[in-house]
């Protein structure tokens, strides 16, 4: 992230970078990705020491910021988390502490506890399965029964679904949206793994067939929680672009490294006219993702009214030109990037998992054309 950042936030960007590169070399992720956890309880529990899952919350609730600014603080830790393809639900984990934090109340403050200390996990199950996996479908019912609430539906990819304690379900009331914390050992919930190009990142199918919950589950208002799911959205949006930025920074490094180094006819790879201008581009294109994601978070932490739209263009840009520039990478390495053995491929498959969450490019250019629509016809009513 290119941002102007304190001398508090360097010190914690480093923080972070030193803590992931102790801890999860990449001989340890490629011993990670041979096991179904993906992540060590322990790694967790001391990333959420370093503030990992609280910057979203509060100081009220127990979390707190290093500038003041959570969000910003939040960013520089997802982009180490991508530049070292770092396993781990960083982004999942702290889009359910900011809504338990934003809920208020004591309804789910032990839940809250062990996320922001690390002796839980839970994670946030919004997206479904096809017919219902384009971006903003919810089809999974909630529906009031007394002072219960039933859930029917099925929920997929949900990360890390198969260790966390809780899930927050995303549901439709009528006309409406609601949330809902549920325990994963409710009766009627049912977690299958699901395979994933990521080596050390865990997804799963999860079902709800007639699952009841007390009302106090709901967090915030049955059926009107259509803008705590935008904000949540958004937040997700801002933090999965950031960790593919940081991912398109270490294949970018690792190619001038390999392009310097590398010598054919005499001449280091760099030197030839053809390549110097693939580099341009890539170099443009990385740039141009930071950017655009910086502005991205400043205006989410901001709520600024043109938050949703910045978070869809950085999400579509980067997912795009990200994938490009990633696949330059592997090509200008020749045969060795496209080998298991090369670490090339870590990088990728971070930036292809997460252009696949939380909507397509295609589905957020679509939704920056609807924000600029609704622009111009308010230009039109004003006029």
């Amino acid at each position: 992230m290119q941002f102007d950042m304190s001398s508090d936030q360097e010190f914690f960007r480093e923080t972070t970078a030193r803590f992931l590169s102790d801890r999860v070399p990449v001989a340890e992720l490629r011993r990670l990705s041979e096991g179904g956890a993906g992540y060590d309880d322990d790694y967790w529990r001391q990333g959420a020491e370093l503030g990992w899952t609280s910057l979203l919350v509060d100081e009220a609730h127990g979390g707190g910021s290093i500038s003041g600014d959570g969000l910003a603080d939040l960013a520089l830790v997802a982009f180490e988390v991508g530049r070292h393809a770092a396993p781990g639900p960083l982004v999942s984990a702290n889009v359910v502490a900011s809504a338990l934090g934003s809920a208020g109340g004591d309804a789910h403050a032990e839940v809250l506890a062990g996320l922001l200390d690390g002796s839980a996990l839970a994670t946030w199950a919004s997206t479904e399965r096809r017919p219902h996996d384009r971006l903003g479908d919810v089809a999974l019912t909630v529906r009031a029964d007394g002072d219960e609430l039933v859930l029917d539906g099925v929920k997929r990819p949900v990360e890390s679904a198969d260790r966390a304690g809780h899930l927050l379900v995303t549901g439709r009331t009528g006309d409406g949206l609601t949330q809902v914390l549920v325990p994963t050992d409710a009766p009627g919930v049912s977690v299958r793994p699901l395979r994933g190009v990521d080596l050390t990142r865990r997804f799963a199918e999860v079902r709800f067939d007639a699952v009841r919950v007390p009302a106090s589950a709901a967090v915030g208002e049955v059926g009107g929680a259509a803008e705590q799911v935008e904000r949540q959205l958004q937040l997700a949006l801002v933090l999965a672009c950031c960790e593919s930025v940081g991912a398109l920074q270490s294949g970018f490094d690792m190619t001038v490294e390999y392009a310097s180094d590398r010598y054919s006819f005499g001449r280091p790879l760099s030197s030839y006219q053809a390549l110097k201008h693939r580099f341009a581009d890539m170099k443009t294109w990385l740039e141009a993702s930071h950017a655009i994601t910086d502005a991205a978070v400043a205006a989410v932490s901001a709520r600024s009214p043109q938050a949703a739209e910045l978070a869809s263009v950085a999400k579509a840009y980067v997912g795009d030109r990200g994938d490009e520039l990633l696949h330059e990478c592997v090509q200008l390495h020749g045969g060795i990037g496209v080998t298991f053995e090369h670490d090339i491929h870590l990088f990728l498959r971070r930036q292809t998992l997460n252009r696949t969450l939380h909507g397509t490019p295609a589905e957020h250019r679509q939704r920056v054309a609807t924000f600029v629509e609704r622009g111009a016809t308010h230009e039109e009513d004003a006029a």
